[in-house]
């Protein structure tokens, strides 16, 4: 019977042993999990610290690289206006000179109708206006001045301004009939216009009375 007994004791010695080796084996394990989980969870936050960086970083660059095209889009239109106004001064920088020089060109038209091609007394003198005449428009012409002579076309009114208008037979509404002045463009741009008289419809005649 003492056997017995001492037996069954160890027996219950030996499953107290064990279950306590198992309760500290699990406690080690939950150790280590949750040891785990904090490790987790600090590489998780680091990610996340990462990502929102990265993701800056982005955005940061998005802007920069924003900013840089809208720079150069800026430079490449002051260049481009630059460019414009010096072209629009090299053109137009004789306006002034050109308007000035018609006045002599239009006093020389005026001597050539006027004077007495009859009269051989007058040959010289028309052929030294005639000569500074030819010469005064080659040199206006070399700088892209071109007259506008509309004689028998029809009226334009951005290039010539009409003076009178008259009834012509035979002649077809707003056709220029005469040219009093000449106009006269730079570069495609009119400077003067010329001075015409235009025809004009005959009013029409009512038969209803």
């Amino acid at each position: 019977m003492a056997n017995e007994s001492t037996e069954n004791k160890s027996a219950e010695d030996i499953s107290a042993d064990a279950l306590a080796a198992e309760i500290i084996e699990d406690a080690e394990e939950q150790v280590e999990l949750d040891a785990a989980a904090e490790n987790i969870s600090a590489e998780q936050e680091k990610i996340n610290e990462l990502e929102l960086a990265l993701a800056t970083a982005k955005s940061t660059v998005a802007d920069q690289k924003d900013s840089v095209i809208r720079a150069k889009a800026e430079v490449d239109n002051v260049r481009r206006r630059a460019a414009q106004d010096v072209e629009k001064a090299r053109k137009f920088a004789l306006e002034k000179f050109a308007a000035e020089m018609l006045t002599t060109v239009d006093n020389l038209e005026r001597a050539l109708q006027n004077i007495d091609k009859d009269d051989e007394s007058n040959t010289a003198i028309i052929e030294g206006i005639e000569l500074t005449y030819q010469g005064l428009l080659a040199s206006l012409e070399k700088f892209s001045i071109q007259a506008i002579d509309p004689q028998d076309k029809p009226f334009n009114p951005e290039l010539h301004q009409a003076m009178s208008m008259q009834e012509v037979e035979g002649v077809a509404p707003n056709t220029v009939i005469a040219v009093m002045q000449k106009g006269y463009e730079l570069n495609g741009r009119l400077i003067r216009p010329a001075m015409v008289m235009v025809s004009k419809a005959k009013p029409s005649v009512d038969t209803t009375a």
